[in-house]
């Protein structure tokens, strides 16, 4: 990436060379005299810009230079040519020479420039040592801390490359320099990029770059796909110049071109401009310098315009950056007034580094080139997104789209995930060379293996449900090893999949999986193990109870949340809550003790939202004791499999401890299933069962509002923010409008680590994406409160947010009094 130069000329430190060499010569002696010159001569060449013809000239200075501080500063100033020229080897041949001596402690710069040469030429090893050194040197200078990142960052990046698929577009490349292409015609079949191939209009050779100067070139590409040979883009000289013309940038209707030009030496001001030219006819009107109010010793270029032609963002060298090329933004009323005062776009986009080449896409995101921030080497491009109108923190594109190379001038063809950059990077046909890129759809499979729990066997046609976000659904069977799978056409970007297997005599099965958010290929494995549905009672993990009481202490109504989730999971299943108690005590008594045990778990499952009609409570009293299916170590006591707690067993053991703890394994909680062909119940929002006098019931009442329709809206407090939602009787969960979850994002209430998935991608473009799912740490309803609650968000829901009755039922049981417009929790 050499030309169109974006440099400022420094003609006022040239001329005082000039003057103060001049008067100093006069009055040494010849030999010194003549290697002043050419010392005088190669510093002027370099501070013109001139890096081809000034390292010439300090070649032959350092052949004639016997002092060594001053042939330490001459291979410094060789250096620096050959980095400007883009020669990375050669740069860092020439840096190593002096980078132990004492110029190079004097100037530590050499150190930087000397570590950004290795790790462009992939040394990332050696690079880190002396961007280490550097930020010893110099600690307060952002370019150390950013290359030592760049040089960990690009081993993991050239391990893991993203999807794009780039191809370089040989029939448009030469061997010289092909950068900076934009599209032509509204067809997207035409090129306009720059080149410093032969036929260009410039005379003899750039002293920068020792190649032609550049102009602007055209392609078009046939219907089958092939591109003809470039040839200029205009033969009037209205576009090309003997000057240098590079970095072009159409407006929305192809009628007016922004391009760079850039003096050359024998032009009186050798500064950058942009340059505004509109169609006429089949040609081109009068070029005009765009007016972006600054002297004309700045330099400006590589123009990007909005689609409304508003808005121009460009690079430019002016004061008031953030050091090297920044990025800069202009707008204007309308398309024929002049730009206002161009403002920095902050050094959040730009570095100490160059920001250059810039490219809006639908005007809210900004693709950039940039050598500033954390990259693999030499110039990589990053893309940054406009969001409540600030631009946030770049994303490097990473490989294969960068490279330890240049890579600049990326540009999209509007609606579409492919077109075209530029690379000087190994395999080219030149220098710089232009790049297709390719950003593929995403593709995604999901399989798994289905097995029985008990037996490990594989479990034969059991089915696998698989329900999206998007409303689809789709079954799969297992084959004989238990095997089944979903292809890449049933497995959709930006989605949510809930899966449930079935299978007669087994507990279903559920899982989810989201491909909302990612960014990469994947192929997604599910394995599953079936419970077989007992036959015989199923002890439920601590539940015990207190000598004589029967409330569910709240230390064990976490044991019941794996009965929960199978009871959620097998809507068909009706269970036995069994209670039992220990021996002793009358049978009576232990017969009204054992069924308060059992109905204080069945009241939790209810309050869980678990079907009163699915739940029967059974009392058993001391008349079924424990036997044992396995070894159980309790209070320090091992009982032996097979084991039946009865009450002569209990009197025969030794100790009352040990006795103690018998009885407490005889206070149980057992469920069996009764039933599999339950029918759930129609979703509603109408809860049918017993409502149990509170002492203060006013407390369980929430106002609620009815709308037309009869749309009923609660007021709800979401992690501290008051949110209406509208009671949804097809109950598809908690879902919010697009305008309430930005609420909610801007207000704080929760941010982008509450999102499921990449936030990058969700929160893209100032906004939330369609189906994006978040995390609510709270949500309250009058006096009740649930956390960790799942939701969503919905681009076709208006306003305000929806809520389901099983999300509600998370808070608490309850049912509607539309008379008197009053929710109330049992």
């Amino acid at each position: 990436m050499t030309s169109p130069k974006i440099q400022l000329p420094k003609l006022n430190g040239i001329y005082k060379v000039i003057l103060l060499s001049s008067l100093f010569l006069i009055n040494l002696p010849a030999d010194v005299y003549s290697q002043s010159r050419r010392l005088a001569a190669a510093d002027e060449a370099f501070n013109s810009f001139q890096y081809n013809s000034a390292v010439n000239r300090y070649k032959k200075a350092y052949s004639k230079t016997k002092s060594r501080p001053e042939k330490d500063r001459i291979s410094f100033q060789m250096a620096e040519c050959y980095r400007m020229m883009n020669n990375t080897k050669r740069a860092e041949i020439t840096y190593r020479r002096i980078i132990k001596s004492d110029y190079a402690r004097r100037n530590p710069i050499t150190y930087l420039h000397y570590a950004d040469m290795l790790r462009a030429n992939e040394k990332y090893a050696d690079a880190k040592d002396y961007y280490a050194l550097y930020i010893e040197n110099v600690p307060e200078d952002p370019r150390g801390p950013n290359g030592l990142k760049s040089c960990e960052l690009a081993a993991e990046w050239l391990k893991n490359p993203t999807k794009f698929t780039i191809t370089n577009v040989k029939k448009i490349n030469s061997k010289s320099d092909d950068f900076a292409a934009t599209y032509a015609d509204k067809f997207y079949n035409a090129l306009i990029f720059t080149s410093t191939r032969e036929g260009s209009t410039g005379k003899g050779l750039d002293d920068w770059t020792g190649q032609n100067f550049s102009d602007l070139f055209l392609t078009r590409q046939d219907r089958k796909g092939e591109w003809s040979e470039p040839t200029l883009a205009d033969a009037e000289g209205k576009i090309n110049t003997s000057s240098n013309e590079g970095a072009p940038a159409f407006n929305d209707k192809f009628s007016t071109l922004y391009f760079t030009r850039c003096g050359n030496a024998e032009d009186e001001a050798t500064n950058c401009k942009i340059i505004v030219v509109k169609r006429s006819g089949k040609g081109w009107g009068d070029p005009q310098v765009l007016n972006l109010r600054n002297d004309s010793t700045v330099t400006n270029g590589h123009p990007a315009i909005s689609q409304d032609e508003l808005t121009l963002i460009f690079s430019s060298d002016r004061k008031g950056g953030q050091g090297g090329k920044d990025l800069w933004i202009a707008t204007r009323k309308s398309a024929t007034d002049e730009f206002n005062k161009p403002l920095n776009l902050g050094e959040l986009i730009n570095t100490p580094g160059d920001e250059v080449f810039p490219f809006l896409k639908n005007d809210t995101i900004l693709y950039f080139a940039s050598n500033g921030h954390p990259g693999l080497g030499g110039l990589d491009i990053f893309k940054t997104v406009k969001r409540n109108g600030e631009w946030i923190t770049p994303i490097n594109l990473e490989v294969p789209v960068n490279s330890p190379a240049d890579d600049f001038g990326i540009i999209f063809q509007p609606g579409e995930e492919q077109g075209y950059f530029s690379s000087n990077r190994k395999g080219g046909r030149g220098g710089d060379d232009i790049y297709h890129f390719n950003n593929p759809p995403l593709v995604f499979t999901l399989q798994g293996t289905i097995k029985d729990e008990l037996t490990l066997q594989f479990v034969p046609m059991a089915t696998v449900r698989l329900v999206g976000s998007d409303g689809t659904s789709v079954d799969a069977k297992t084959d004989p090893k238990g095997f089944y799978s979903f292809s890449k056409s049933q497995i959709k970007t930006n989605t949510t999949y809930e899966l449930t297997v079935l299978k007669d005599n087994y507990f279903n099965k559920k899982a989810s999986e989201t491909t909302v958010g990612l960014e990469k290929n994947r192929d997604f494995v599910i394995d599953f193990m079936l419970e077989p549905i007992p036959e015989k009672p199923v002890v439920l993990p601590d539940i015990l109870y207190d000598l004589a009481k029967w409330d569910l202490k709240p230390q064990y109504q976490d044991s019941l949340q794996g009965l929960i989730k199978t009871l959620l999971e097998n809507e068909t299943v009706v269970i036995e809550l069994a209670s039992h108690t220990d021996t002793r005590d009358t049978d009576e008594r232990n017969d009204i003790l054992s069924q308060r045990r059992a109905e204080s778990v069945v009241n939790y499952l209810i309050d869980r939202g678990i079907d009163a009609m699915r739940l029967v409570a059974k009392g058993y009293g001391e008349r079924v004791p424990r036997v044992l299916n396995k070894d159980v170590v309790k209070d320090g006591f091992l009982f032996k499999n097979g084991t039946i707690l009865t009450e002569s067993f209990i009197d025969s053991l030794k100790t009352v401890p040990e006795k103690e703890a018998a009885h407490a394994l005889n206070r149980r909680t057992e469920f069996r299933v009764l039933s599999k062909d339950y029918v759930p119940k129609p979703k509603n929002l109408q809860v049918i069962s017993k409502v149990d006098i509170k002492i203060n019931p006013e407390e369980n009442i929430v106002p609620i509002e009815i709308g037309r329709g009869n749309a009923i809206t609660i007021t709800a407090i979401v992690n501290g923010i008051s949110t209406k939602i509208m009671l949804d009787r097809d109950d598809r969960g908690l879902i919010f409008s697009l305008s309430e979850a930005q609420k909610l994002l801007t207000s704080g209430a929760i941010n982008k680590n509450d999102f499921i998935g990449d936030p990058n991608v969700i929160l893209a473009e100032g906004s939330i994406a369609d189906r994006a799912v978040f995390r609510i740490k709270e949500i309250k309803i009058g006096p009740k409160t649930a956390t960790n609650i799942e939701a969503s968000v919905s681009h076709k829901l208006t306003e305000g947010a929806i809520m389901g009755e099983s999300t509600i039922n998370m808070l608490g049981r309850f049912k509607l009094d539309e008379n008197n417009k009053q929710l109330i929790f049992n």
